[in-house]
């Protein structure tokens, strides 16, 4: 049972009530993508089209709601981890992995800052388990030779992260694969120069026109 079903079990609730829940889960989702941890009660329930009342009888708070959906979000990505290790050639695996990973930080202004330590959620089981495994993939793939020597996990971790791109920068706006881009080019400077497996799915980075 996932940490949202936990939380928010209706039991023999009448279907009215389960509709209800899974209205405010979905919207709860929607808003933390778009609008970060700030997540208000009120906003929820203008998104599910229910009144405040059925989210305070429904939701025990906010604040747990939004944690049990990034703690379910956290255990997909172990999911993730898991897929890419069946995948023979360990820097197709990873760079499979660093693809899905940094499109869901991409996608969800609450799930990167709550990776980024934002937020008083209490994630730390969960991130420590995927920490754990995604450094096992990393270490599988260093031990081939296809990460460069001189660095470790720890510097891969922080790698990763800046792949999200700013809104804008110089006065310039972000374009919408911009993470796709940066991805690209840190994967690059994170292969081992005599390794010669092209990055997974990634094509060279070209200048616009």
């Amino acid at each position: 049972m996932s940490a949202v079903e936990q939380l928010l079990s209706t039991g023999a609730a009448r279907a009215d009530a389960r509709r209800n829940v899974a209205r405010l889960v979905a919207a709860a989702r929607a808003a933390l993508d778009e609008q970060g941890l700030g997540v208000t009660t009120r906003e929820i329930a203008h998104r599910a089209g229910v009144g405040l009342g059925t989210v305070h009888r429904r939701v025990p708070s906010v604040e747990k709601l939004i944690g049990a959906i990034l703690i379910d979000t956290i255990d997909s990505m172990a999911g993730l981890v898991a897929e890419a290790a069946r995948e023979p050639d360990p820097w197709l695996a990873f760079a499979g992995f660093a693809e899905s990973y940094v499109q869901l930080r991409a996608a969800s202004c609450g799930l990167h800052a709550a990776l980024s330590g934002d937020g008083d959620l209490n994630l730390s089981g969960p991130l420590d388990r995927l920490r754990e495994e995604v450094t096992a993939l990393i270490q599988r793939t260093q031990d081939a030779g296809a990460i460069r020597a001189d660095l470790d996990p720890h510097d891969v971790f922080f790698v990763l992260a800046t792949a999200i791109p700013a809104e804008r920068t110089m006065g310039l706006l972000a374009r919408p694969d911009q993470w796709r881009r940066n991805l690209g080019v840190l994967l690059d400077g994170l292969r081992n120069a005599a390794v010669t497996t092209p990055s997974a799915q990634f094509t060279p980075v070209k200048p616009p026109a």
